[in-house]
């Protein structure tokens, strides 16, 4: 049963991602000099942005080792993608993540077992209760904001965070680089599965007194997820 769900999302998703790459098509053009993709994942984000524009240097962050195997395969064939098998958090240093058996929802947060939409989700991707939901792994994790100072990067047209309720720990670890970034699109739960100790008003009051306005939003369908896109109004 989880299987024929997780394709029917991916599905969903398909058509929502489309709708989000022509937005920023129209916002910012075809040619991009760097996209940074925190959540890589599988590689999916990154595969449809290399495929729908022309980008001279993208980075990826994947710390699920399991999913990282995956990416690295994914994207072998492709130039000017360098892929890291890190998290980005506010502060650098040794994370746990908590890997889960749908890969996309794997988190640094910690799981609210007692949140109804983790049971309902639960029920329908480990219907027969044969496997373990989560388990925790060490990863590495680095701050974003040093990342940019040493690979000397002056401007990022494109910053993508799907990181399972730790993109606001993420946003504020750019610190004074936030600057220098021309979109942010990030995908936020509204649902009590992860517990994020943050609201989305936090992000948005942050990102609207670093200058960005929010240009798009487009909910994820059979979700309790909204996807986001703010402008930084100094471009």
């Amino acid at each position: 049963m989880g299987y024929i769900i997780k394709i029917l999302l991916n599905i969903f998703d398909y058509f929502t991602l489309k709708k989000v790459m022509k937005k920023i098509e129209f916002l910012i053009g075809k040619n991009f000099s760097t996209v940074v993709d925190v959540g890589s994942h599988h590689g999916e984000y990154i595969l449809s942005i290399k495929k729908n524009f022309n980008i001279k240097e993208i980075y990826g962050f994947e710390p699920n080792p399991v999913a990282f195997k995956i990416l690295k395969k994914n994207i072998i064939n492709h130039s000017g993608i360098n892929i890291f098998n890190y998290g980005i958090a506010d502060i650098e240093g040794e994370k746990i993540l908590n890997q889960n058996i749908e890969s996309s929802s794997s988190s640094i947060n910690s799981l609210n077992k007692n949140s109804k939409y983790y049971k309902k989700k639960y029920f329908l991707f480990n219907f027969l209760n044969l496997k373990k939901v989560s388990n925790s792994v060490k990863i590495k994790a680095i701050n974003l904001a040093n990342f940019i100072e040493e690979k000397k990067i002056d401007k990022i047209d494109l910053l993508k965070i799907d990181t399972e309720g730790y993109e606001f720990k993420i946003i504020k670890g750019l610190e004074k680089n936030i600057s220098k970034i021309k979109l942010i699109h990030l995908e936020h739960h509204f649902d009590d599965m992860i517990i994020k100790n943050y609201k989305f008003s936090d992000i948005h009051n942050y990102l609207k007194n670093n200058n960005f306005t929010k240009i798009f939003k487009i909910k994820m369908k059979f979700r309790k997820s909204f996807e986001y896109i703010y402008m930084n109004k100094n471009f």
